[in-house]
């Protein structure tokens, strides 16, 4: 009875000690891993990139909502595809990602896409943000965009064109099929942000 006591002992003690193993080897991978998919930016090429955005939304703005994402940036051999997130704890439904790209000296490229980044600093009530989601369809009903099939898509979007961000409603008036063969029409409505005027009226296809 003693030997097959100790001997169940031994074998609980060898499993609680491989599962210890086990979960150390783990972590320790998966912060490997981590690390792996973290980019590493000079800091003489990230203040440059900070510079810029700061050039344009003011500094007390970009301390207060804008940070570098490390795990979003890219690097390449002559450049850097730079990621920052935006977010105003206080306004939620202000997530955003900015990108933009510098060269292997910091210097920014553009001829490239210039994401995200709110002209604060100029045009301060294009950063005001008072139109949640709930009050965008509200308006977006107010002003007649039509119900459509299935509920509306909508997002808070930076939009290429105007260069600023929207709030984008999606009314899908009719779709058929699927996967490679899905069409679909419907409308979509764009809402100023800041001070709820609707920018413009589009009709969309999918074909």
């Amino acid at each position: 009875m003693k030997k097959t006591f100790f001997f169940k002992i031994s074998i609980s003690i060898a499993i609680v000690t491989l599962l210890i193993i086990t979960s150390l080897l783990t972590s320790c991978k998966c912060r490997s891993c981590t690390n792996q998919e973290e980019a590493t930016v000079p800091l003489e090429i990230l203040a440059k990139a900070d510079s810029f955005i700061v050039s344009t939304t003011g500094e007390d703005f970009f301390k207060k909502y804008i940070t570098p994402d490390f795990y979003g940036t890219k690097v390449h051999p002559d450049f850097y595809e730079m990621a920052y997130k935006f977010f105003m704890p206080e306004k939620p439904y202000v997530n955003a990602t900015i990108k933009f790209m510098v060269d292997s000296a910091g210097n920014v490229m553009k001829n490239r896409d210039i994401v995200g980044i709110p002209r604060c600093k100029n045009f301060p009530y294009e950063c005001d943000f008072n139109i949640d989601e709930e009050t965008a369809k509200l308006i977006a009903i107010k002003m007649g965009l039509k119900d459509g099939v299935r509920e509306w898509d909508s997002g808070f979007s930076w939009d290429f064109k105007r260069q600023r961000y929207v709030w984008r409603i999606l009314s899908t008036l009719a779709e058929l099929g699927e996967g490679d063969h899905y069409k679909a029409t419907g409308e979509e409505m764009l809402i100023d942000p800041d001070t709820g005027e609707v920018i413009a009226l589009n009709n969309w296809r999918v074909n």
